[in-house]
């Protein structure tokens, strides 16, 4: 039986699946043992006995959620990869959601961001549900440009939220936890932005003395294309 944990702080690692090719992100809730189940063939690598599989009408609902998911990452981070793993409990089932974006390197600027998304689903009756969902997002940035240097950014944020909601044909669970998830989200990137990105300016004048219109522009720069690596399509959240 999976735990809930409230925290993760170990960056995503990354395995492909054998069989597609496809890759995807490792996690202890997808783990049994030594072996990491696949959300693309729901198998485990390596292979494991008896290890712990959704059941059948679960892994249903993780088929589409993959799906849903690899969407809203392209959608919202323009690329990375995506995975969603649920698992059964005794009154209703948990899940995460992990996206994972790291950056090409472009404009002198490198960086990697994580998204883990805890979602608990407590089915109190057939129609009122209970969803408790832990997100962290871990964030890391280096830049290197010239007449700046080297500036290195990065640190975790955890947020939590439960609401009650309606289970039916319009807003089935998936729907539910969607909306939870990119709410959460946009908050937690705004937040992000206003935290790290907010003070990176401060910061960078109260190390590096400014002297001329110039310098100033190029700090002004290094601000705009940090929150513009990070943030990705940020607008359309």
């Amino acid at each position: 039986m999976h735990n809930i944990r409230g925290t993760v702080d170990q960056p995503l690692k990354v395995a492909k699946d054998r069989e597609t090719g496809k890759e995807y992100l490792l996690c202890d809730y997808s783990r049994d043992g030594d072996s990491y189940r696949s959300p693309w063939t729901n198998t485990y690598d390596p292979p494991a006995e008896d290890a712990q599989l959704p059941s059948e009408k679960l892994r249903k609902l993780e088929i589409e959620a993959n799906a849903a998911f690899e969407s809203y990452r392209d959608m919202y981070f323009e690329g990375g990869i995506s995975s969603v793993y649920f698992w059964d409990l005794d009154h209703g089932f948990a899940g995460v959601v992990l996206i994972k974006k790291t950056g090409d390197g472009s404009k002198a600027i490198q960086g990697c961001w994580d998204s883990i998304h805890v979602i608990e689903i407590n089915e109190r009756s057939s129609r009122q549900v209970h969803y408790k969902l832990t997100s962290t997002i871990m964030l890391w940035l280096q830049t290197n440009k010239p007449g700046s240097g080297m500036m290195n950014l990065g640190g975790s944020l955890t947020r939590q939220v439960e609401q009650d909601s309606p289970v039916n044909d319009q807003n089935p669970h998936l729907v539910n936890i969607g909306r939870m998830i990119e709410d959460q989200e946009s908050k937690m990137r705004s937040t992000i932005n206003e935290i790290y990105f907010g003070k990176t300016k401060k910061v960078i004048g109260d190390l590096r003395s400014v002297e001329t219109p110039a310098e100033k522009e190029k700090q002004e720069e290094i601000v705009r294309e940090i929150r513009t690596a990070v943030a990705g399509r940020n607008s359309a959240a």
